[in-house]
């Protein structure tokens, strides 16, 4: 039996990087998972690859921005698997071509990162949460970031949305605490995932020695692991944390303690 057998997940950006460790984790411990993302070939790999767990993982193509999607994808879910337990608010980008000052940033990217990394997590919340009052509860993990709390040049848009996700968190926490409803996050610092890399590559810096350097800013050696986020998201979403609501994580090697990651 695993701690997830008979609930349903949805992890937004789950196809890839963190969400794709977030996914098949909850279908290790038996979870109905729906992973909804906009890279179809990586929602099939996932698929794929989850089909020997013992739970399930089910791509659905989604542009999570969008309000009609997002509730879309909530009643969908509810259709076919008789219930939503767990909502993953995982997606988010880093544009390569955003990497600039702040006067300098186009609103239009301004408009998608902020619509991406923070409006999802509201509308996808606005629409999972009937769904859990109605059902007696249910947890939702936001994947925000130590760029939230700390941050560096050439962010402004991530940083804001990363900011807004961890206020939201807080908010949302006291909002529906008495429905039942447990509202926390996760702040990752430096893990090995496809965004890296693009950050590296638009950097010219993807080398064996950058990625060294970047290891030594973590004060355990080390850039973490999709694996090491999804474990403790499994913590967070599970009756063992009963008591935790409001409250975010970091997961990033001690680069917080530390008191600068960048």
């Amino acid at each position: 039996m695993g701690r997830y057998d008979g609930r349903v997940a949805i992890v937004t950006g789950g196809a890839k990087g963190i969400g794709r460790g977030v996914c098949v984790a909850f279908a290790e411990e038996g979870a109905t998972v729906v992973c909804a993302d906009v890279d179809e070939a990586a929602g099939a790999q996932i698929e794929a690859d989850a089909a020997f767990l013992s739970g399930s993982v089910r791509f659905v193509s989604a542009d999570v921005s969008e309000d009609a999607v997002c509730e879309g994808l909530i009643v969908q879910a509810v259709s076919d698997h008789g219930g939503l337990h767990v909502l993953c608010n995982n997606v988010g980008i880093q544009p390569t071509n955003s990497y600039m000052p702040a006067h300098e940033l186009p609103v239009e990217l301004w408009d998608r990162i902020i619509d991406v990394n923070l409006k999802s997590t509201f509308l996808m919340c606005r629409h999972a949460i009937p769904v859990m009052k109605d059902q007696g509860g249910g947890v939702i993990v936001n994947t925000a970031s130590v760029q939230g709390l700390q941050s560096a040049p050439g962010v402004s848009a991530y940083a804001a949305s990363k900011g807004g996700q961890l206020s939201l968190t807080r908010q949302l926490a006291l909002e529906y605490a008495r429905d039942n409803i447990r509202v926390l996050a996760v702040n990752p610092g430096t893990i090995d995932t496809p965004l890296v890399d693009e950050a590296l590559e638009a950097l010219g810096a993807n080398t064996p020695e950058a990625r060294e350097g970047m290891a030594e800013v973590h004060p355990v050696g080390r850039i973490g692991q999709p694996s090491d986020i999804a474990k403790v998201v499994l913590f967070l979403a599970s009756d063992d944390a009963s008591f935790m609501t409001g409250e975010y994580v970091c997961v990033d090697g001690g680069v917080m303690a530390k008191g600068a990651w960048a």
